[in-house]
């Protein structure tokens, strides 16, 4: 097992890894909108959803993988109503490629968070489409 880190995105807010790698697989933390230096990027979905994306991209870079890696993701919502915004900008940041997926409903996310996104990657896989 290889832990993975980076300060291109935030550090972790309680007792866990950004990401970690075994047996070929790369398993994210959950990546909410905090900034490389720990603040709430933004009040709205759209603007969270995109700083989600590029945490999850330094936290993928820097375990050797990249979105087109990705093979499963998961999607909190704090309001299902979010659903086609947030759906457009993950569409934008993974292109042609279409990992499987599941969004779910939440009561509440850390710190107030309007989206969370984790995801599992192939390690060293670096697939094109």
């Amino acid at each position: 097992m290889k832990f993975i880190s980076t300060e291109e995105a935030p550090a972790a807010i309680g007792p866990y890894s950004q990401a970690v790698e075994a047996n070929g697989f790369i398993y994210t933390s959950g990546q909410i909108a905090l900034t490389p230096e720990g603040v709430m990027a933004a009040d709205d979905v759209e603007n969270q959803t995109h700083q989600v994306m590029k945490n999850l991209f330094y936290v993928l870079e820097a375990g050797g993988a990249h979105f087109n890696d990705v093979i499963k993701t998961t999607i909190y919502l704090a309001d299902m109503n979010d659903f086609e915004k947030v759906n457009a900008i993950y569409a934008h940041y993974f292109g042609p490629h279409k990992p499987v997926r599941s969004t779910v409903a939440v009561k509440t996310l850390p710190k107030n968070a309007l989206v969370e996104i984790d995801c599992i990657a192939l390690a060293g896989a670096d697939y094109t489409f």
